[in-house]
Order: C-alpha cells, then sequence, then structure tokens
C-alpha cells in the first residue's frame, strides 16, 4: 500500500492527525533518563510507547541523530525497530540536490533506513523530486512554506510569469508541484505559525496532504489550522515534537494535543469513537431528554417517544458533549456563521459557536414592536455562507421556515446539522429546497444505542 493511502487509513482509524517528532537533543535529556546506559534511546523509546495509540505517524529529523556521528546512526536505527510497521514514518531530511546525489540520499532514506516518506527541498527543480517518486510505496512532503521566523523572506517573493500576476514563491511551488509528480504521491510542507498561508495554499492544491510543523513552542495553534484540513476532513497531518518530547508527563501531553487535533480534523468528525456516541445518547435518557409515552409534535403528529434537548441548557458537561458531535459537521462544512433554530436549537448553536470559534446569528419566531425590529439577530453581511444549527428533524417544515428568513436577508444556506433525524421525510424535503441535512444521529442508530444497553425502548 503507498504511503499516503496508509496514512489516510490510519488518521481515519485513529480520528487523530497527530504526528509525533523523535528529536533527541543530548542537551535536553530529561533527568530521569539520564542514568540509563542510552539516554536518548530511552528518552525516544518512552515518547514512543507513551505516544503508539495515538500517533498516526512518527517524524524523526535526521539532523539530530547526524550530529552524533556514527552513534546518531545506529541511534536512529535502533528508534526505528521501536516503531510498529502499521504506523507510518516520515524522515525529516530536507533533502535537495542533483539527480546523482538525490538518488543516493533516497536510497539512503528507502533502502538503509526502510522509512516510509521524506521531506524534500525543491530548490533544485523537477529532477530534485524524480529518484525520490522512482519509489512508488513510498511519499514525499516538498517543503513550501516552513515555520522559522525567517520563512517570508525567500518564500513569499513574487514570482513575476508572462501573463500572470505576480504570485508568491511558496504558491508556485504549490502549483509546480501538480505537474512534477502525482499528487497522490506528493504532499506539502506548511508550517503552523502562518495560518493566513495554510489558507491559500489548501485554496490553491485541495487535494494534497499537509505536514504542518510549528505548533506550541514555535507558536503555531492548533485552533488556527481548520482551514488547512481538506473537504473530507483529512488532508492535514500536525508534527509535534518538543511539546510531546519534553513534557513532564508524555502521555498526558500527547493526550492534551490529541484532543485538540480531534476537534480539529473531521477525520473524526464523522466517525467519532463509538464509545463517546453512546455515551452521549445515554446521558440524554438519563437526563430525559428521550422519553416514551404518548406525544403530539409540533408537526401534528403522534408519537410514542419524544426528544427533548432544551433540558440540555442546564446540564452543561452533557451540552459540550452534543456541541461537539456537531462541531465536527460544521468544522468539515467551514460555513462564515452558524445560526441557531429557535428556541431548542438556541443553547446548541451557541455552545456550538464557542467550540469551533464560528459566529454566531438567530433568527426570531416574531418581529419585534421595539428596538431595531429585527427578525435576526447578530452581525451578518448579504452572501455570507451560513449553516443552520437544529435540533431534532421530523418533517423539516420549521428547519425551512428559519433558511426562508436567512434567504430573505440574502444569506445563502446549503447545510443544515441537526443532532437527531426521526427518518420521517425531513431529508427529502430539505433536498428539495437546496438544503443538505447533516445528522448526528438517525433515530434508528439512537434506539439500538439504548438497547446494546439494556434501555427500554417502547416504538411503535
Amino acid at each position: 500500500m503507498a504511503f499516503f493511502e496508509r496514512l489516510t487509513e490510519r488518521v481515519r482509524r485513529l480520528g487523530v492527525p497527530l504526528c509525533v517528532g523523535l528529536d533527541p537533543h543530548r542537551d535536553r535529556v530529561p533527568a530521569r533518563f539520564r542514568a540509563h546506559p542510552d539516554p536518548l534511546l530511552a528518552w525516544n523509546r518512552a515518547v514512543i510507547e507513551a505516544t503508539v495509540d495515538l500517533a498516526a505517524a512518527y517524524k524523526p529529523n535526521i539532523a539530530f541523530y547526524e550530529a552524533l556521528g556514527r552513534d546518531g546512526w545506529e541511534l536512529l536505527e535502533a528508534t526505528l525497530r521501536f516503531i510498529p510497521a502499521d504506523v507510518p514514518i516520515i524522515l525529516d531530511a530536507k533533502r535537495g540536490d542533483i539527480g546523482s546525489t538525490a538518488q543516493a540520499y533516497a536510497q539512503a532514506a528507502f533502502d538503509l533506513l526502510g522509512v516510509d516518506a521524506i521531506t524534500v527541498n525543491p530548490y533544485l527543480g523537477r529532477d530534485t523530486l524524480a529518484p525520490f517518486l522512482a519509489y512508488p510505496e513510498k511519499g514525499v512532503f516538498l517543503l513550501c512554506h516552513t515555520s522559522n521566523p525567517g520563512a517570508h523572506e525567500v518564500q513569499s517573493l513574487p514570482v513575476c510569469l508572462p501573463d500572470r500576476p505576480p504570485t508568491p514563491l511558496y504558491v508556485e511551488i504549490a502549483h509546480r508541484a501538480r505537474r512534477w509528480g502525482d499528487p497522490a504521491r506528493i504532499g506539502l510542507v506548511v508550517g503552523a505559525p502562518y495560518p493566513e498561508v495554510l489558507t491559500t495554499v489548501r485554496r490553491e492544491v485541495p487535494e494534497m496532504w499537509f505536514l504542518v510543523p510549528g505548533v506550541g513552542i514555535q507558536g503555531g495553534a492548533i485552533g488556527a489550522l481548520a482551514p488547512g484540513v481538506r473537504s473530507d476532513g483529512l488532508g492535514i497531518l500536525v508534527n509535534v515534537s518538543r511539546g510531546i518530547a519534553l513534557a513532564d508527563d508524555i502521555r498526558q501531553a500527547a493526550e492534551y494535543y490529541a484532543r485538540q487535533l480531534r476537534d480539529l480534523s473531521p477525520a473524526a468528525s464523522t466517525a467519532p469513537p463509538a464509545d463517546a456516541r453512546e455515551a452521549v445518547i445515554l446521558a440524554l435518557h438519563e437526563l430525559e431528554a428521550i422519553r416514551f409515552g404518548e406525544f403530539v409534535l409540533a408537526s401534528g403528529q403522534r408519537s410514542t417517544y419524544y426528544i427533548d434537548l432544551r433540558v440540555l441548557a442546564s446540564a452543561p458537561t452533557v451540552l459540550a458533549q452534543v456541541a461537539q458531535l456537531y462541531a465536527r459537521h460544521v468544522r468539515r462544512l467551514k460555513p462564515d456563521l452558524v445560526a441557531g433554530v429557535p428556541y431548542a436549537a438556541l443553547p446548541i448553536a451557541t455552545a456550538v459557536s464557542l467550540h469551533t470559534g464560528v459566529p454566531m446569528i438567530y433568527t426570531r419566531k416574531e418581529s419585534k414592536d421595539h428596538g431595531l425590529s429585527r427578525l435576526i439577530e447578530g452581525r451578518f453581511t448579504a452572501g455570507q455562507r451560513v449553516v443552520v444549527i437544529e435540533d431534532v428533524v421530523t418533517t423539516g417544515k420549521s428547519t425551512l421556515r428559519t433558511v426562508e428568513q436567512l434567504r430573505k436577508a440574502r444569506l445563502t444556506v446549503e447545510d443544515v446539522v441537526v443532532f437527531i433525524d426521526r427518518e420521517q421525510g425531513a431529508r427529502d424535503a430539505l433536498r428539495r429546497a437546496g438544503i443538505t441535512l447533516h445528522a448526528c444521529f438517525a433515530l434508528s442508530e439512537v434506539w439500538d444505542i439504548l438497547r446494546a444497553h439494556g434501555r427500554e425502548v417502547r416504538v411503535s
């Protein structure tokens, strides 16, 4: 299986696009490893063992090993043996030289060390890449815009070509990377401290994988990396080195970054861990947000069950869990605004806005005869893309009323995210209006979870 296929499979399975750096520095060995016969190897091994179920990939930077001479090469080989075979390894070597030299670099990385991918400097052009791409199962990450403070000095220089407006060099590198080889085998290195660059490059190359260094100590914030995520929720691999390796508790640090990355990457959004989904439904049942009896719904239909998510306003812990499930969809859709449907969905939409950083507006059920007499509260501009947040849908009529109000204000509405789809026609009704429904749960899933945990389900 080719490198990027393996990477995709592992990120999907873990739901965490975390790459763990293995960069041992002799002067920074934590005290607890110094008494070991081989302190650097003990340190690397501890990092791997503490993160092996969280790491989508490992990235040793060869400079730290080369600095140790012959001992460093042996350290690198020994370190790689501790990494399970199913975890991809990216050698951060930033190689780039004429053809015969590049071929030697490729042989050292792929034949001798057996790593799965390598970082390459594109300065020498297409022929720099060819020896690395001669290995069909291996991957290449091409330096596009790095994470260091001086990156802009060269990488943002304008490239002036005939019949084209000036383009930053990093954008031109992204374009040429697509022409130099199969985009399914080439990724780009784009540094986390520059989210505006990440946004630009993703727009130019929507299909490529990005290796994103610079989080934490170098100033990059995970929350600012959402524009780098592809439309399928993948395509971004965030490297953390010192933030994990130098932590007093390596496991705790890795879990901290993993939690943030689960929220960032919709790779986990459409398929969060099953136990997390089940926990939310069981909590709602215990809060009596899911009840059984005889009820009349807002649509006029009679039902033997009732789902009332208004109680979430009084259960902040469960509300946060619910918002996280919504947020995974919202981040994938990348809207300008979220809009809550009054009234049950308003606390949920507020929590989703806080969770994602996407501003919120909401529609009113009735107009005011005082103040500004608005039907839509919050700040917005015509043409902005809005994702509607709804709690439960049956026929979709109440949701469509909100959509109509938003569209009258010249807002673009194409998506609705709902917690539970009762599977009674709302999806088709919304589709006819040009709306795609994204549900955290279908009602049949809810019943399956409750039954699996021995809860009584009375549905007729």
